[in-house]
């Protein structure tokens, strides 16, 4: 249930050209948790005021981010500070409190999932290759840089962090490989994309993206008056879940705690043990990975 919509100020743009470093530091400060958590499935939260309180997975959940999805255009605001929270109830799931620890947001935009590691008590940085996603007030210390070549030593990160920003890639396999190699051994890295045949796989033209890009490209001109943002080859690449899950899994660095659907409300892991039908029905992939000590 990603939004089909083209101007996210969550993600980056095609993440294929490198940037200049314009922030202070390379967000290589110490964390405090290196080795992996204990909990092996998503939760609900991590307490008053921090968390969103949903069930994950839930249809009560999966509702609430699809109302807050609907009302991207009107409030961003709304709808990215409740991914954000979301999001950091998945990471924490999994890997337990980030307070106190360094998380690495990779193409994360305006800085949403930033502020909210932040406001958790990590240690959070945000690298972004395109000024335009950072908008008008980026978090301090935000780093103009590409994922393929981020500006940071090896073995920094606590938890390594990317929100819908692989389909934007032209080399998946080589955004993957810098991920892991910022990342601590026995650290997380979480990694969600949306899947090229999910219904929303064209983004802001889909599901007329069944029928062609081009095509798809065209109805959304016509019917909106404007171009669309995304060109499939350009910004926006056809990523499918079996060949990312074979690429992950042949990884000798690292292992795949867990591969599900971000936001279906029942059986999310089951749904992607399915061939096939997972590229339809996943709708947007989440992979929790552990780098090997």
């Amino acid at each position: 249930m990603t939004p089909a919509r083209g101007n996210r100020p969550e993600h980056r743009g095609t993440g294929t050209e490198p940037g200049a470093d314009t922030g202070p530091g390379t967000g290589t400060g110490p964390g405090t948790g290196t080795g992996p958590g204990t909990g092996t499935g998503p939760g609900t939260g991590t307490g008053p005021g921090t968390g969103t309180g949903f069930k994950d997975p839930s249809f009560r959940r999966s509702l609430a981010l699809f109302r807050a999805f609907r009302h991207e255009q009107d409030d961003p605001e709304g709808c990215y500070s409740l991914l954000a929270r979301d999001a950091a109830d998945q990471v924490e799931a999994y890997d337990g409190p980030v307070k106190g620890r360094t998380v690495v947001d990779i193409g994360g935009g305006g800085g949403y999932f930033t502020d909210e590691f932040r406001r958790r008590g990590a240690h959070g940085y945000l690298f972004e290759p395109d000024m335009r996603e950072l908008g008008p007030k980026p978090p301090e210390g935000a780093v103009v840089a590409d994922g393929y070549l981020l500006p940071l030593a090896d073995a920094v990160a606590d938890v390594c962090f990317s929100s819908n920003v692989l389909e934007h890639v032209a080399d998946p396999g080589t955004f993957l490989s810098e991920m892991v190699r910022v990342t601590k051994p026995g650290g997380l890295i979480y990694v969600s994309f949306t899947n090229w045949l999910s219904p929303w796989g064209g983004h802001e033209w889909a599901p007329w993206h069944y029928l062609g890009a081009e095509r798809a490209r065209a109805r959304y001109s016509r019917r909106t008056g404007r171009p669309a943002k995304h060109t499939l080859g350009e910004n926006l690449f056809a990523v499918h879940i079996g060949p990312t899950l074979r690429q992950v899994r042949a990884r000798d660095d690292v292992t795949v705690v867990s591969a599900r659907s971000r936001y279906w409300p029942f059986l999310a892991q089951a749904v992607a043990k399915a061939p096939g039908l997972r590229e339809f029905a996943t709708w947007n992939l989440l992979l929790i990975l552990r780098r090997y000590p």
